[in-house]
């Protein structure tokens, strides 16, 4: 704590009880003379930073299990996680004139170019997107056209679906 305190910051902790009565503790970082969050990109790459540096000081054991622990740890992890994802892809209406696209699969560098460009491949509109990474999964939704509107049942299941599919085996 002295180490964030020294980078002008308050550490308050919480818990917060969440879906059926589990808890987690939270830490609210403000910053010491005007106790409003810090949102300085730099800032908060310092506090990242000091805590990784921290914990790796103090808790050398916790290299093992740190995200990015072959990066900062004294130790590398001694097997990396094998993890198989199930992709799942849904598509459903979203008004007259365009789709919702729903993409779940393993996570991956250069994968939201590689889903664009598949869809822009069958000629779908990308509107807009939510892209949300849950651990080594990739959550997206696409709200998506085709010439300007919805997407027919025969487009779901056939065209951009197994295109997707080939994607993500």
């Amino acid at each position: 704590m002295r180490a964030l305190k020294d980078l002008g910051v308050d550490v308050t902790k919480g818990t917060v009880t969440t879906e059926g009565s589990v808890k987690q503790t939270q830490f609210f970082i403000t910053r010491l003379n005007t106790g409003r969050k810090v949102e300085d990109p730099g800032m908060l790459e310092s506090i990242r930073l000091t805590i990784i540096n921290n914990l790796l000081k103090y808790h050398p054991e916790s290299s093992e299990k740190l995200a990015l622990g072959e990066a900062f740890g004294v130790k590398p992890p001694v097997k990396k996680p094998d993890v198989d994802v199930a992709t799942h892809i849904t598509v459903k209406e979203d008004g007259p004139k365009r789709s919702l696209l729903y993409i779940e699969t393993a996570d991956r560098p250069g994968l939201l170019l590689e889903i664009i460009k598949i869809l822009a491949d069958i000629n779908i509109d990308v509107i807009s997107a939510e892209i949300d990474t849950e651990g080594l999964v990739a959550k997206d939704i696409f709200h998506v056209s085709y010439r300007g509107a919805a997407l027919n049942s025969s487009m779901s299941q056939a065209s951009c679906v197994q295109d997707c599919h080939v994607l993500f085996p």
